[in-house]
């Protein structure tokens, strides 16, 4: 099992003030799997992406990553998991700028000892997700979907155990959107691990299971018709 959440609760204090974001979640994710999760803004779904990714802290609860807890852990056990079994794509790709799409995609991989053994895997990287031509361009030279294929990108070049995208086709034309859902799709077909964020139908169905938040709490959790089924489906009537 990859990680397992049970009794996940969440609060921010401001003063006195209170807010309580998640209440009580309970699910648990396999190796291999693509799940999308789900809600409108202020649901609670990024600040759970938030605790799985291990960039923020549950209030109480217990979460396992790997049948390791995590709750226990300390700021830079965090931070060593995080950096060697997560990859996180994001809806504003969150590259530098005036530096190479190479150079990005190295960068996860900084401390290194081999860098020839760097560049030939972030090289092979890029040329997966179709941007083998784009090695020496800087990230203002190339468009958003592009960027977003980076993101992708830097976010395997670690091989990670998990890869988050959070909102992925945010800043995307239809066209570039769709093509970004494709490269997860593939990625998942090959084994990764995948957890979108999303609100939107559309991009949640391109994913094998769906967990629906609202207000903090699981609405439902099912599997859902894979979106490339369902148009082969689609094709067939």
């Amino acid at each position: 099992m990859l990680m397992k959440v049970d009794n996940l609760k969440k609060e921010f204090k401001t003063g006195e003030v209170v807010t309580k974001v998640l209440h009580g979640l309970s699910f648990s994710i396999e190796e291999g799997e693509f799940v999308s999760i789900m809600g409108p803004s202020g649901s609670g779904k990024s600040t759970l992406m938030h605790i799985l990714g291990m960039l923020d802290r549950a209030s109480s609860g217990h979460y396992a990553f790997l049948g390791r807890e995590v709750t226990t852990l300390n700021d830079n056990e965090l931070a060593s998991m995080r950096n060697e079994k997560i990859g996180f794509v994001f809806q504003s790709f969150n590259l530098l700028p005036r530096t190479t799409v190479l150079d990005n995609v190295k960068l996860p991989l900084t401390y290194s000892k081999n860098k020839k053994e760097i560049s030939k895997r972030a090289k092979k990287i890029l040329e997966s997700v179709g941007l083998g031509h784009r090695l020496r361009y800087y990230t203002n030279q190339i468009s958003g979907g592009e960027k977003q294929r980076v993101a992708i990108a830097r976010a395997l070049v670690n091989n990670p155990s998990v890869i988050f995208a959070d909102e992925p086709t945010g800043n995307l034309d239809s066209k570039s959107g769709i093509q970004i859902m494709d490269i997860l799709q593939k990625l998942n077909d090959s084994g990764n691990t995948i957890i979108l964020v999303t609100h939107e139908t559309f991009t949640a169905e391109y994913a094998k299971r769906i967990i629906k938040i609202k207000d903090g709490r699981i609405e439902e959790d099912e599997p859902v018709l894979n979106h490339r089924q369902a148009l082969d489906g689609d094709m067939l009537k």
